[in-house]
């Protein structure tokens, strides 16, 4: 009979692997571009979680609960486990830098998809000019520094920037956008809702000015979505429901 921690790491792999699939859904990678990652509760301690992501370079038509590789909190592979023959994805530094310092966020989400890119080429955060940013966001989506690949750079950047910040989304300059969640499914529903904001706004500012919405109305917004919609507030985060 399986363990509750190897019951743990049972269900985060499934649905880890399923929701990559919604990233292809939604268009928000190519080819073997992107990742999602959740984290795995272990304990009272947040510092011996573990976490799962993807495996480097595999086709997302490959991928399963059992090759999602499974990692500690310093990015480590996790030897002994399934999975553990491959390398894990190259944004997995970034990811476990994040899961280290942000102990509440349970997912974390990198897409390329084509709106938030062309806004992180720009260095540009998107404004808060619908409705939809306030309730989900909380204002704008603010632009994290240029980093490379490779080392933890990526993390920081991310930690530095949504640290205290309402948004769940960061425009990595150069590079795209990460999102975190309470869940992998919140990140992932916070990287769709990203690219749909980001292509509004786009298109909005193409045809006429941008108008504004007064930061108190933005405040009221985010409060009524965060607080009173949906059944609960972590049951509507986890549910991904719509607004």
């Amino acid at each position: 009979m399986a363990t509750e921690r190897e019951a743990a790491i049972a269900a985060v792999r499934e649905d880890v692997a399923r929701l990559h699939g919604e990233l292809v859904r939604y268009d928000l990678i190519v080819w073997t571009g992107g990742n999602v990652s959740g984290r795995v509760r272990i304990g009272d301690d947040p510092h011996e979680d573990l976490f799962v992501i993807k495996p480097s370079g595999v086709s997302y038509d490959d991928l399963t609960p059992e090759n999602m590789i499974l990692c500690d909190l310093h990015g480590n592979v996790v030897p002994g486990t399934p999975g553990s023959e491959r390398s894990p994805s190259s944004d997995t530094a970034a990811h476990a830098y994040v899961y280290r310092h942000m102990p509440e966020v349970g997912g974390v989400v990198h897409t390329h998809s084509t709106f938030a890119v062309a806004w992180a080429a720009r260095g540009e955060e998107i404004p808060c000019v619908i409705t939809a940013m306030a309730d989900e966001f909380g204002g704008p989506i603010p632009v994290g520094p240029f980093a490379i690949i490779g080392d933890d750079s990526i993390g920081r950047g991310i930690v530095e920037t949504l640290r205290g910040h309402r948004s769940r989304a960061v425009l990595m300059q150069n590079h795209g956008p990460f999102t975190i969640g309470v869940s992998a499914k919140d990140a992932v529903k916070a990287a769709v809702m990203v690219e749909d904001v980001a292509r509004t706004v786009h298109y909005a500012r193409e045809a006429g000015p941008l108008i504004p919405i007064p930061q108190d109305a933005i405040d009221r917004l985010y409060d009524r979505y965060q607080n009173v919609y949906g059944q609960s507030s972590d049951a509507r985060r986890d549910e991904g429901a719509a607004s």
